[in-house]
């Protein structure tokens, strides 16, 4: 029998061909997927529902991946990008807290609606068991082996007809033999633009900060965390991975705190932030208006008085160049990376708290907040999921590149929408030379926004035919650097997890591989059944539908891209035209009673104050009127409950915004109906 023997780059160990049969230590599966993160969760209750025997394996203990580890805020740029399941995941996270969606949440809840999704299917979870090697026969996967940590590092072997990669790393697709890649392509590789070295303005030093030890002299050497490489030609590919850290979870509430002054790292050097003190005094100095924790910190409030933390600036909790041999490390070095993150932004946290030499009103500030006591009580209060922003990226049958980010190039077999700007954190920390003076910068940021929601390519999710036929892969899919900044949040990552599971399940019914499947069966039952259990799919008529939409008046289509629902939004001025409406209309083809939903976008930039703060709405349903006025005071990027409602078979609903009796300019955006189950 002609096997291939494959060697995983991460740990080094060959195994050798062993028999096909399945037996007591090699289970047979419909189903396996490697990565218990987002996508892993949703991947295997998809599987499940479709009534495939399914294992979930996680290396770790904990389920969720950075949804569950404090990445709360959720970075959506359109919320039309987030269908099937991952929208669902979002609704029961607003059923707890008595909302129609919650886009902001606590790692808890998140956690703990992860092991709902488990527990609802019969699925198979072996938690702390880590891959050692894969095994093929041809083209398709036969088993995998991997170490059961809980049973002194034994080693077990899965065997299944499908396999599904949803590790932040690829190390499944890795170990499969699969073409991957790491760190930032040449510009001139997919011809792009924004890829490779990129020095630019966000997250960056301003000029002046002097990069050496002792202010002004070279000979003294580079203080703590700046490369002394020189800089490359802006588009020069690299190996550079772009700045890991973790999502923050923070607590203003006095009773529910850990101080930062009572969690010192072993190690602790305040020599490290020694680039920071040169910021914060240069801040001091210039009489900055603004100076708190803020200043350093992205503090997004969650509920409950806590945080999502996240980078900002030039000297934050990105750990700039620490994480660049993570990808391809062994498990004992990745451990040691992820320990001196962690180490950095507990170090990060102390230095603000105590150091005397900070400033006292970013010190002040900064004590007003401490560890969430109640969140990740297994470790600490810190996060058990470090955020791997990017490792291996496959390199598959379609590269989603810069060019789909745009709409220059449309894929041909869309599975799925990615809605966020092109985003890529620092890479690097370097010395340059401006006006004869040295001075510290950083190099790799891009923020690249403005473009509406684009379609992944399933065929993005697939590897090359001649590599593999049995493997998906939903996270580190087949991306470049700059377009996977894109795609790379956990609501798409969800989805691309439900995808691959009803491709495995249509590729197993069908007897094909992967690359094999319609893609348009998948898009069909996304669209038909989209939580796979036979409840009616919600109805939309967006502001561009022909046919289901009618303008009364003066309408001029308006784009914000990061806070409307899909292209773009209708806007009216009741000064305009004391007549102006704008109707949506759709058939309700399904009977049942249904709760209707209109969508408030963002304010155009300027008109902040002038936006109308009430709108009266006429909705018509069955054969009956019913009016309510909406105050737009409380909503923005988000959706206003306007009643449940009953539709009998073939019903229509109809929702008219009377923007001429309202006091100020008016959007029509999206009509939403969603089934009451």
């Amino acid at each position: 029998m002609n096997r291939l023997l494959l060697l995983l780059p991460i740990m080094g160990l060959l195994l050798f061909g062993c028999s096909n049969e399945p037996t007591a230590e090699s289970p047979e599966y419909d189903v396996c997927i490697y990565g218990g993160t987002s996508a892993g969760v949703i991947a295997a209750h998809a599987a499940g529902k479709l009534g495939l025997k399914t294992l979930l394996i996680e290396p770790g203990t904990h389920l969720g991946g950075l949804s569950s580890s404090g990445l709360g805020s959720t970075d959506i740029g359109n919320k039309h990008a987030v269908t099937g399941l991952s929208r669902d995941f979002y609704r029961r996270l607003g059923d707890h807290y008595g909302i129609f969606e919650a886009w902001t949440f606590e790692p808890s809840l998140a956690e703990k609606t992860f092991e709902e999704y488990i527990a609802e299917v019969e699925v198979d979870v072996w938690r702390q068991h880590r891959l050692q090697s894969a095994e093929k026969e041809g083209t398709n996967i036969q088993r995998i082996t991997v170490e059961d940590l809980t049973a002194g590092g034994a080693s077990k072997q899965v065997s299944a007809r499908m396999f599904i990669d949803c590790t932040y790393e690829g190390d499944l697709l890795a170990a499969a033999g699969v073409s991957y890649t790491i760190g930032r392509e040449a510009n001139s590789t997919y011809n792009e633009t924004l890829n490779g070295v990129q020095l630019r303005k966000y997250h960056q030093f301003e000029d002046g900060i002097d990069p050496y030890v002792v202010a002004g002299d070279s000979t003294s050497g580079l203080l703590w965390g700046i490369n002394d490489e020189p800089l490359s030609p802006d588009g020069t590919g690299d190996k550079k991975v772009q700045a890991y850290n973790f999502r923050l979870c923070w607590s203003d509430d006095p009773d529910n705190q850990v101080p930062f002054s009572e969690t010192r790292p072993e190690g602790y050097n305040p020599e490290k932030y020694a680039l920071l003190l040169r910021l914060l005094e240069s801040r001091e100095a210039k009489g900055k208006k603004r100076h708190d924790a803020g200043t350093y910190f992205i503090i997004n409030r969650m509920p409950n008085h806590k945080t999502d933390i996240n980078n900002r600036g030039a000297f934050s909790t990105d750990h700039i160049g620490a994480n660049w041999d993570y990808p391809e490390a062994s498990y004992e070095e990745r451990e040691a990376i992820r320990q001196d993150h962690e180490d950095y932004i507990k170090g990060l946290c102390y230095f603000l708290a105590t150091d005397p030499r900070v400033p006292k009103r970013v010190q002040d500030d900064l004590n007003t907040w401490g560890w969430a006591k109640d969140e990740f009580t297994d470790n600490g209060n810190f996060p058990h999921q470090m955020y791997v922003r990017e490792a291996r990226r496959m390199i598959g049958e379609t590269v989603m590149t810069e060019h789909h980010c745009l709409g220059d190039e449309v894929v041909q077999d869309p599975i799925g929408l990615a809605a966020y700007t092109m985003d890529s954190h620092n890479c690097d920390r370097v010395v340059i030379h401006k006006d004869g003076k040295a001075m510290v910068k950083n190099e790799g940021n891009v923020e690249v926004g403005g473009f509406p929601p684009f379609p992944i390519g399933y065929s993005a999710l697939t590897p090359k035919a001649s590599e593999c036929t049995n493997l998906l892969v939903p996270v580190a899919l087949s991306a470049s650097h700059i377009a996977y900044g894109s795609i790379r949040m956990e609501p798409v990552f969800m989805v691309m997890g439900q995808v691959t599971a009803i491709a495995a399940q249509l590729a197993i019914e069908g007897q094909k591989t992967v690359q094999e499947v319609d893609h348009q069966k998948i898009v069909d039952l996304m669209n038909t059944d989209p939580l796979l259990n036979g409840t009616r799919p919600d109805i939309l008529v967006d502001n561009t539908d022909a046919g289901q939409v009618e303008a009364v008046g003066t309408w001029q289509d308006t784009s914000r891209w990061m806070g409307q629902y899909k292209t773009n939004y209708a806007m009216t001025d009741p000064k305009e035209s004391e007549a102006s409406q704008f109707s949506f209309q759709t058939p309700v083809e399904r009977p049942g009673k249904y709760q209707l939903y209109l969508y408030v976008p963002s304010r155009p930039r300027g008109m902040e104050a002038e936006w109308a703060t009430t709108l009266p709405v006429t909705i018509t349903h069955q054969e009956s009127q019913t009016q309510k006025t909406i105050d737009l005071q409380v909503h923005e990027r988000d959706w206003v409950d306007l009643g449940s409602y009953s539709f009998e078979q073939g019903g229509q609903c109809q929702l008219t915004l009377n923007a001429g009796t309202a006091n100020g300019p008016v959007a029509a955006d999206a009509l939403l109906l969603v089934p009451t189950n």
